[in-house]
């Protein structure tokens, strides 16, 4: 109801004076009280040529503004107080429009891009360096399109109505300890000591495969075999890590305990270990890879937030 009353209350257009703007006003003015004192034509028709100008500006912003579509593309998942990229989609449905900014209307995200020119049918993807303030589902309610086309004198505004939701991971920092190891055994999991993907003794040599690392390359026995041969090493046993989130923890507290987390999350799955997590009523099984790193990030951003709508909504 709020939303409804809100959007029915809210003018279809902002208008805001630039600093020229202000300036030609002042100008228009002075003419105008010119001519009313001296009766001068030559006054008279300068008036109404800067009166002429501001209606022509009025107009070709207006046209400016009409016939528009926006799209956001949002990222998977992005983290607290870090820039990001986000990028929309605009296009015209007929004719041209030019000198547009393009933002978040009434959203906590900072950050605008520009668009010299949109033609009709011509789809473009422009792209804002936004931040986000906290973790936890972002809800966008809006897109606010920004013109001032022609003469610069005033930024004419639009919000289009475009609702999504932009889920944003706790803030990266660093961590100076691990949690305490977990010695439960994962049903289904293996031990296997001799893994040939770490960085211990070398155990032997294989045709590098594609979209593998260079780094891996072992140069001198390339160049005598002629091709090249990657170096696989033994890597020891995965170990097993649970971290856990206290349900009971509310505002800053939750949050730089979901910083912590995700900090340890980061770490010990950059050395190949297995991380879980138990937040709440909310239990992920250890595992490890980039898979798990996005799924333990997932759910750290939700904590707290479980009541919140989990669905990506378009409008």
């Amino acid at each position: 109801m709020w939303k409804k009353l809100k959007a029915w209350v809210r003018p279809p257009r902002q208008l805001k004076i630039t600093g020229p703007g202000r300036i030609y006003l002042l100008i228009t003015m002075g003419v105008g009280l010119g001519a009313l004192n001296t009766g001068n034509n030559l006054l008279y028709l300068v008036l109404g040529m800067l009166l002429s100008l501001i209606v022509a500006s009025g107009v070709l912003s207006e046209r400016c503004l009409q016939q528009l579509v926006l799209k956001r593309v949002l990222p998977d998942g992005v983290f607290a107080k870090e820039p990001f990229a986000l990028r929309y989609e605009i296009r015209r449905k007929s004719g041209r429009a030019f000198a547009l900014s393009v933002g978040e209307a009434e959203s906590a995200l900072v950050g605008e891009a520009w668009v010299p020119i949109v033609e009709s049918d011509k789809a473009r993807v422009v792209r804002a360096t936004s931040t986000a303030p906290k973790r936890g589902p972002l809800t966008l309610t809006g897109i606010k399109v920004t013109t001032l086309y022609p003469f610069g004198l005033f930024a004419k505004s639009r919000v289009f109505d475009v609702t999504d939701v932009l889920l944003v991971y706790p803030r990266r920092g660093f961590v100076c300890s691990n949690p305490a190891e977990d010695h439960t055994a994962q049903p289904g999991d293996g031990g296997n000591p001799r893994r040939r993907d770490g960085t211990g003794d070398l155990l032997g040599l294989r045709p590098l495969a594609d979209g593998e690392d260079a780094r891996h390359i072992h140069w001198r026995k390339s160049a005598a075999a002629g091709e090249l041969l990657r170096t696989e090493r033994e890597r020891e046993e995965r170990r097993q890590f649970m971290l856990t989130v206290d349900g009971a923890l509310e505002g800053d507290a939750l949050d730089r305990r979901c910083e912590e987390a995700a900090a340890q999350t980061q770490r010990l799955l950059s050395f190949g270990h297995e991380v879980g997590l138990k937040a709440g009523s909310r239990r992920l099984r250890a595992s490890a890879g980039p898979g798990q790193e996005r799924r333990l990030l997932t759910a750290l951003a939700w904590v707290g937030f479980e009541s919140a709508p989990q669905e990506r909504k378009t409008r």
